[in-house]
């Protein structure tokens, strides 16, 4: 007799419960193939449940009280922080990304989940006076932000904990249910993060999580119940969503090719190439605003490209367990396998490799490239890869077009103590967001974040992804003594 006991699948979530899926997923680590767990994925029956409660909740959950909404998002943050060595795990497990900036993503999530519960019970509304013209006499307008509706939040794989949170925290604290679809190579976080859901004393339908394949979302993608579409990912799959569905809300956070600028002004230039290096190779460079276009003055280039250089070879690659590993996996081997062609193409078009440039099995090299071809997709496209590409310019002028010579444009970093250039380069680079003295890789999340031109449209940010989520609405009070 076997005595072996398979586990059962790790549960979707359907209007709040946990369920077993019409069919399974396997879950692999990125760094060795390894099988991670099985996850239940859920059958069309269950998706339209998940989609009818959503749907069925919203007219109540709009209106519930603010601390009823704020208690269950504090709940939410307490728990993920009293399991936060566990889920940075499940996060390296899944992702390949490395333990230490896995735990960074841990402790962002618990800061989203609390952000929101104090947005939420900050959100006044805002009175406005109407008697400035005798038509207003005895008139006042009280202005308040309502739910366009239920939200469809469809997540990538690279943080697969924080950008769900991103999604899930303000759509419950405007009041409006939200589907999750996590990315399928990486559903484990959002599940253990429905766990938390269950437990927040939600209504049932207010959340549903479900891991379904990325051709199977088209559905609901179209689903009239579901207004709002919040995609984070890929560039060419965002712009599908919004062609698709033209009369939705539709979010989107897509990729970037981000620049890091530096002026012949900027007093340590060891500094500003230790963080260069290590933005644009942490987490394998799966991250929209990893720094990808580093974009250096001449009259300091040739001090800076080798600092550059070495603390590039420096960055410490392989098993995203090791807590010293800072560059890990990319996500499979497919995505290694272009990287590194990405890299190979540049050199052949006149590119100098100065680093890296090669694979082991799903790991890249953390890479430096200089005289880069502005064609090459290196230079010019997403690699999403621990892949840097240094060219020097003889001004600001200069550095500041380049930046903006991009079909991208969702944050960019600026070396410079000259308040004028900072200044500058705040009002004319073409970005969401510019960050003066650091890398483009800094986001706090409280802070509105997005990107214009090919790099999306609307705004992450709990504040702001909760403006976002909701459109006014206006009651006028008659007859009101001023």
């Amino acid at each position: 007799m076997d005595d072996t006991i398979t586990p059962r699948p790790r549960p979707c979530w359907v209007a709040g419960r946990p369920e077993q899926g019409a069919s399974t997923l396997v879950v692999t680590h990125p760094f060795d193939g390894s099988e991670v767990a099985t996850v239940s994925v859920p059958g069309p029956e269950q998706v339209e449940r998940a989609v009818a409660a959503a749907a069925a909740v919203a007219p109540a959950w709009r209106v519930a009280p603010a601390y009823r909404r704020a208690d269950a998002l504090e709940h939410v943050s307490r728990g993920l922080a009293a399991r936060a060595d566990e889920l940075a795990e499940v996060i390296t497990a899944e992702s390949g990304k490395p333990l230490r900036w896995a735990e960074v993503e841990v402790r962002r999530a618990v800061s989203v989940f609390r952000v929101a519960a104090e947005e939420t019970r900050a959100d006044d509304g805002v009175l406005q006076r109407l008697d400035t013209d005798s038509a207003g006499e005895g008139r006042l307008a009280l202005v308040r932000r309502v739910p366009r509706g239920p939200v469809l939040g469809i997540a990538p794989f690279n943080f697969p904990l924080n950008l769900v949170a991103h999604k899930v925290a303000p759509a419950l604290a405007v009041g409006a249910p939200i589907v999750v679809k996590p990315a399928p190579r990486t559903p484990l976080s959002a599940l253990v993060l429905g766990e938390l859901l269950a437990e927040a004393g939600l209504p049932e339908g207010a959340f549903s999580v479900l891991p379904l394949g990325n051709a199977e979302t088209e559905a609901l993608v179209s689903d009239e119940r579901l207004p709002v579409v919040s995609f984070t990912g890929s560039v060419p799959v965002g712009w599908r969503i919004a062609d698709a569905v033209p009369r939705k809300h539709v979010v989107l956070e897509l990729g970037g090719n981000a620049a890091a600028v530096v002026l012949a002004d900027w007093p340590d230039l060891d500094g500003a190439a230790e963080r260069v290096a290590t933005f644009g190779t942490y987490q394998a460079g799966q991250s929209c605003i990893a720094v990808q276009r580093v974009i250096v003055e001449r009259a300091i280039a040739d001090e800076f490209v080798p600092k550059l250089a070495g603390a590039v070879r420096a960055q410490p690659a392989g098993d995203p367990y090791d807590t010293a590993t800072s560059v890990g996996p990319v996500v499979d081997e497919a995505a290694a396998e272009r990287i590194v062609a990405w890299v190979e193409e540049a050199v052949a078009g006149g590119a100098r490799l100065l680093a890296g440039g090669g694979r082991e099995g799903t790991t890249v090299a953390p890479t430096l490239l200089a005289d880069v071809p502005v064609s090459a997709r290196v230079w010019a496209e997403e690699v999403f890869g621990p892949v840097l590409a240094v060219a020097v310019v003889d001004s600001a002028d200069e550095a500041f077009a380049a930046v903006n010579a991009s079909a991208y444009g969702l944050q960019a970093g600026v070396f410079t103590r000259d308040m004028e250039l900072a200044f500058r380069a705040a009002a004319e680079l073409e970005v969401g967001g510019v960050i003066l003295g650091d890398v483009p890789s800094y986001r706090a999340d409280q802070m509105p974040y997005g990107g214009v031109k090919g790099s999306g449209r609307g705004r992450e940010g709990v504040p702001a992804a909760m403006r976002d989520l909701t459109e006014e609405k206006v009651t006028v009070l008659t007859g009101v003594v001023p």
